[in-house]
């Protein structure tokens, strides 16, 4: 039982660290070969631990060669576009100034149906008002609205908002972050001043306090 337990949390790290050390882009949107490692990662990592008579180095062994092709097909992708275009694809247009490209539909093999689930997913309910959507190589649909239906921001309106700051999180669930609360130059004495004055004696009652500026600060109380 201490082996299979042992056995199973040095896969578990080793599988965790890989993935880490594969970067954040990995965990968000995978690409053909990423996703392909991610399966066979998977699928590696449950061979020792279903099979108690093999030796762990034989299961982290096939990991680290994984993680190894991968490191070289990621650095081959970023020297060479035409590596990359021959991996991945390209990005194929299937709106164009307003035009359905049934042709490129069809070689993607999405229905219009699933281009108007796309579509809604990005709170786009009338077509007519794309002027371009473009199919990305790890399949996620991107939008452009023809400039009259595009959302008016501050600058077109000619207005000037006001600059908002970062927040920054100060307590979390009872739990003071210290660093944070140097971060904006405070100290404990100046919270629990703050606390106080909204009737709060200790910090571990607070379930969030979120600064963004001296005059705006977010404060809830733990029920």
């Amino acid at each position: 039982m201490i082996i299979i337990f042992i056995r199973t949390v040095i896969i578990f790290v080793s599988v965790m660290v890989l993935m880490r050390l594969l970067g954040k882009r990995q965990l968000r949107e995978l690409e053909v070969s990423e996703l392909v490692v991610s399966v066979i990662l998977a699928d590696m990592a449950s061979n020792p631990l279903q099979d108690i008579g093999m030796p762990l180095v034989y299961g982290l062994i096939p990991l680290l060669t994984l993680f190894a092709c991968e490191l070289i097909i990621s650095g081959a992708m970023l020297s060479s576009l035409r590596f990359r275009t021959l991996l991945y694809g390209k990005p194929e247009f299937l709106i164009y100034e307003g035009k359905i490209c049934q042709k490129e539909m069809r070689k993607s093999r999405l229905s219009l149906d699933e281009l108007y689930e796309e579509l809604r997913g990005k709170e786009i309910l009338d077509i007519s008002q794309v002027k371009f959507a473009i199919l990305e190589t790890n399949g996620s649909l991107s939008t452009i609205l023809y400039p009259e239906n595009q959302p008016l921001t501050p600058k077109d309106m000619k207005i000037k908002p006001s600059d908002e700051d970062y927040p920054v999180i100060i307590i979390e669930d009872g739990v003071l972050l210290e660093k944070n609360l140097e971060h904006i130059g405070k100290n404990k004495t100046w919270l629990e001043k703050f606390i106080k004055k909204h009737k709060c004696d200790e910090l571990d009652k607070v379930f969030l306090l979120v600064y963004y500026n001296e005059s705006k600060i977010y404060y809830e109380m733990k029920d």
